[in-house]
């Protein structure tokens, strides 16, 4: 019966406009939902693997500037539980120069045997290779950052600290040139046109770590079992190691990155929720007409012994079928869209010849996309909810028709 009722007559082809357009309004509303859902999903998690691989879980910093006797200090720190690495890095801000162009950067240096095991580095090297790295020859630069100082494998990089020495005729910066023996792109603009990875006892040579004979680095880079333990972890190590060293966790070091990309995906969330509010409120004015053009078969079926329940079921059923098939639509298509969001990007972008993500501007050469059953189940309770509250109040006015007066013209 409820299938009749929504099936276009012509007498009735307003009517089931209307309806179109709320199920198609549900649809669209559900998809966008599941689809920026997912698109913040992955650009969260592709952050935080870029941000967490590259840096450690946990930085541990001395007061005092370089760290001493790292070798005892991170079998200090490997005692505690959860702990699964600590290794010593040395880290500073240059300019890199070559071919007549400049350009700042950050250089960092690992040890060969701990750089090996930074699979998300190692798997994405473009060009070269690390035998010649780790024989302290040279350093490996990001791709971007290749691109603009227009040196490949083989060429060389002059690396300026503004840290230099002071001379008699006043301050010189320190400049070294260092030849390029391969190139990484991580996919993250921050990092492939800002990053230069130099051989650890080079770096500290270079960094002045190394005066006197001393063996020192500028930082501990540690790594923990379960990411979200790494606060918990920090803590520890805080009361173990004593005074005289700042330890930051990952949410901690890039607290106000994740703190808006969660603010930006729960302000559009809302944004997109209101898509199907009003898809809903179509439902209600759709279902309200419908009740005023069947009120003489209304009256017909009460009459012939229909209950008021049976009447509300009709209607209610009307309605349900409407956010059923927008919310299904939706999840369909909202479901494709996420699977598929970096390619059709790339295809934007191939056949309107601009850029949707430029690098520049963006930390992510690429969309990604993380599709969370739960967010899309979600949606999908919110959807049928919103679709089942919009048809109460037409299927009670249908229910509430009184038949004697329906057919009093009739």
């Amino acid at each position: 019966m409820a299938w009749r009722y929504l099936r276009a007559r012509r007498a009735e082809g307003f009517i089931s406009l209307i309806t179109a357009f709320s199920l198609t309004g549900i649809a669209l509303g559900v998809a966008a939902l599941i689809v920026v859902t997912s698109v913040m999903n992955g650009v969260k998690g592709e952050m935080l693997r870029h941000f967490i691989g590259w840096s450690g879980h946990i930085n541990l910093y001395a007061e005092g500037g370089a760290v001493d006797n790292y070798d005892a200090l991170t079998a200090r720190i490997m005692t505690v539980p959860g702990v699964t690495s600590a290794v010593p890095a040395v880290e500073g801000e240059v300019m890199a120069s070559a071919n007549g162009h400049a350009q700042g950067a950050q250089a960092t240096a690992l040890r060969y045997d701990d750089l090996t095991h930074r699979e998300h580095i190692t798997d994405k090297i473009v060009s070269g290779s690390l035998e010649a790295f780790k024989n302290g020859d040279g350093v490996i630069v990001g791709a971007r950052l290749a691109e603009n100082l227009g040196v490949h494998v083989g060429d060389s990089v002059t690396l300026i600290s503004p840290e230099g020495r002071q001379t008699l005729a006043g301050m010189v910066p320190r400049l070294k040139a260092y030849p390029v023996v391969a190139t990484f792109r991580l996919g993250m603009n921050a990092y492939d046109a800002g990053m230069i990875l130099m051989p650890f006892s080079e770096a500290q040579i270079y960094f002045k770590l190394a005066d006197g004979g001393k063996d020192r680095a500028s930082s501990i880079e540690i790594n923990v079992s379960k990411p979200d333990d790494a606060r918990a972890i920090a803590e520890q190590l805080r009361k173990q190691l004593g005074d005289g060293y700042r330890i930051y966790d990952w949410q901690e070091s890039n607290k106000s990155v994740f703190e808006a990309l969660t603010i930006q995906r729960n302000v559009m969330f809302i944004i997109l929720t209101l898509i199907i509010l009003v898809a809903a409120f179509n439902i209600i004015s759709s279902l309200i007409m419908l009740v005023k053009e069947k009120g003489r078969a209304i009256a017909i079926l009460r009459t012939m012994g229909a209950t008021r329940g049976s009447v509300t079921r009709i209607f209610f059923a009307c309605g349900a079928m409407i956010g059923i098939a927008g919310t299904g639509i939706g999840v369909v298509v909202g479901l494709v869209l996420a699977v598929n969001v970096d390619n059709i990007r790339a295809w934007i972008e191939k056949v309107s010849g601009g850029r949707i993500l430029a690098e520049q501007l963006y930390f992510l050469s690429t969309l990604p996309a993380e599709i969370d059953p739960a967010q899309v189940l979600m949606v999908i309770v919110m959807s049928l909810g919103l679709s089942f509250l919009a048809t109460l109040y037409p299927a009670r006015r249908a229910a509430s028709l009184d038949p004697a007066e329906a057919l009093r013209y009739e």
